[in-house]
């Protein structure tokens, strides 16, 4: 679910509601980014082997916190698409109880009282919540993002929103405080970029 960097409209969450309505009944919103697998087994099982609370901003229909959930995660699923939140209560099945299912504007996101052992966000970006998304990564806990980057080769074709766009390298920098464990810009047809990064526990 990407969102620009400002504030989202009234009619974002009627124009996700299409969105999530349209895709009904298909795997379009249901099967999980590779790269969660991957980080999942490289940086997330390893650190958390016992599980942990997660938060899935931007979470739409459900498709990282199921899976994430499955894994024995208790999650928190945030997403502005009531219809998007109501299809991942339906697809979480008996999961229901370990996912938390939250419509809310991430536009104007604050940091959780509860901080989160894992935060992660898939295509969206609202720059201006990223100190708060840093803020509610608990101490030893990760950050895990991929979004979409600008590809100068293909700048001519992309038919993106540009606010919708992450620079080459503009990532690490708005996500001052965590420490870098993966950072990968990919070119592909659509361009991405994903980072995992940790919150250090500061010595006492």
């Amino acid at each position: 679910m990407p969102s620009s960097s400002f504030d989202e409209q009234p009619g974002d969450r009627e124009r996700w509601n299409q969105k999530y309505s349209a895709a009904c009944g298909t795997d379009t919103w249901t099967i999980p980014d590779p790269f969660l697998l991957q980080a999942f087994s490289e940086f997330i099982g390893p650190r958390f082997p016992y599980g942990g609370n997660a938060l899935d901003l931007a979470g739409g229909a459900g498709r990282h916190a199921i899976w994430l959930a499955q894994q024995g995660w208790d999650v928190t699923l945030m997403d502005i698409s009531d219809i998007g939140v109501k299809q991942a209560r339906l697809n979480s099945a008996q999961l229901g109880s370990h996912i938390r299912f939250v419509v809310e504007n991430l536009s104007h996101f604050q940091a959780q009282q509860s901080q989160f052992n894992l935060v992660m966000a898939f295509y969206y970006l609202e720059r201006k919540i990223f100190p708060e998304i840093v803020k509610t990564v608990c101490p030893g806990g990760l950050l895990l993002y991929k979004t979409h980057v600008v590809s100068p080769e293909k700048s001519q074709e992309n038919p993106m929103n540009p606010d919708y766009l992450l620079a080459p390298g503009e990532l690490p920098r708005l996500v001052t405080g965590l420490r870098l464990l993966h950072y990968r810009e990919q070119a592909a047809k659509k361009p991405t970029v994903e980072l995992v990064a940790s919150k250090e526990i500061e010595p006492r």
